[in-house]
């Protein structure tokens, strides 16, 4: 057991693990020790964004998760059939396959953040925290306390990813953060094969991406910016450059207009905005539930930039070079980061794409 730091967050590893700003590894903030009572593998333990550690002896059995990201990582580990709570739901239809039909069994504890009260009294063991720190998802300052949730028997684990970005001491370049995430799940839940499955995955199609386009210098990279048509259009939202998002556009072979400014999220102005003048820009819009209310939302976040005077003259607007991705495999912690990076990279690099066939 050795301290490491993800992204500056001072957390407890086991193996080899790389750094946030460096290459595709990224292993667990998980300290895995001889088998114990709960089995192989545990006890685990895992630290928060402040270094705090919590020790497993074995395998959560009832389990809250704070979104559908977290969810979806739970499902997708196999480990669906514990969770007895949700906030932010998928919307029905949005995960592929018997996932949507698991998710559809996950009783809705909010279809925002969880009420404190119902949080603590939910009689959850375990709660998956996506984003703790992220102020912008409002009501997160009445998260419970570390004391609360101790009172409650429930323990706490974040995405650090996300939750813990902006404590980081280095940018997100890198997809490691998100890897890190999902093997310390797959550590803390006892499917941590499955969790090596689906990093696998996620490296094959980034390593992809990775070939297509990673040798274009950075001066040539077309320039990007997320707009966040949720977080309000009176005042933009930037991802800066330690939101994983600052990672899924960089390594999709662009460059966040925004990877300038510090921390994750930062209100800017339409002035900053056209002074960036993107080459893209994706219209981040949130999960609202099924196909048909996605595809009015992406239109509403279009029409607003061609009707609004401080964007209706930008190049990216005039020519419609926008990108309908949701916001959620963009922003948060996810296996589907990893297809947000294909899709915008075959989107800007479409000939890269065909000449790597």
């Amino acid at each position: 057991m050795r301290p490491w730091k993800l992204c500056g967050v001072a957390v407890v590893v086991a193996v080899a693990a790389t750094g946030c700003g460096g290459g595709a590894g990224g292993g667990p903030d998980a300290d895995q020790g001889a088998p114990g009572q709960g089995g192989a593998g545990f006890p685990v333990r895992v630290a928060d964004c402040q270094g705090v550690a919590t020790t497993f002896s074995a395998a959560p059995r009832k389990i809250v998760t704070s979104n559908a990201a977290a969810l979806e990582m739970l499902l997708r580990l196999g480990a669906g059939d514990r969770v007895i709570g949700t906030g932010f739901p998928p919307g029905k239809g949005t995960l592929p396959g018997g996932l949507d039909a698991a998710a559809r069994k996950v009783p809705v504890l909010s279809k925002s953040v969880i009420p404190k009260e119902k949080l603590l009294g939910s009689g959850a063991d375990l709660y998956i925290d996506s984003f703790a720190a992220m102020k912008i998802m409002g009501k997160a300052g009445d998260a419970p306390t570390a004391e609360e949730f101790k009172a409650a028997g429930i323990k706490h684990l974040y995405l650090a990813s996300t939750a813990c970005a902006p404590m980081a001491e280095k940018p997100q370049r890198d997809l490691s953060g998100v890897e890190g995430d999902i093997k310390r799940l797959g550590a803390v839940t006892g499917t941590a094969e499955r969790a090596d499955a689906l990093v696998a995955g996620m490296r094959a199609k980034v390593g992809k991406v990775r070939r297509a386009v990673g040798d274009i210098p950075p001066g040539k990279r077309p320039t990007y910016f997320f707009f966040d048509y949720d977080a309000g259009t009176k005042q933009p939202v930037a991802v800066c450059r330690k939101q994983v998002a600052n990672a899924v556009i960089g390594q999709a072979g662009a460059r966040n207009v925004f990877e300038g400014c510090d921390g994750d999220f930062k209100p800017v102005s339409w002035e900053d905005v056209v002074a960036k003048n993107p080459d893209w820009i994706q219209l981040g819009v949130r999960n609202r539930g099924d196909a048909k209310a996605n595809a009015k939302a992406f239109d509403e976040a279009a029409a607003f930039l061609k009707s609004f005077p401080a964007t209706k003259g930008l190049a990216a607007v005039r020519n419609g070079k926008f990108l309908r991705i949701g916001s959620e495999r963009t922003t948060v912690a996810g296996v589907g980061t990893a297809d947000a990076v294909e899709e915008i990279a075959r989107t800007i690099h479409p000939t890269r794409f065909k000449a790597a066939r």
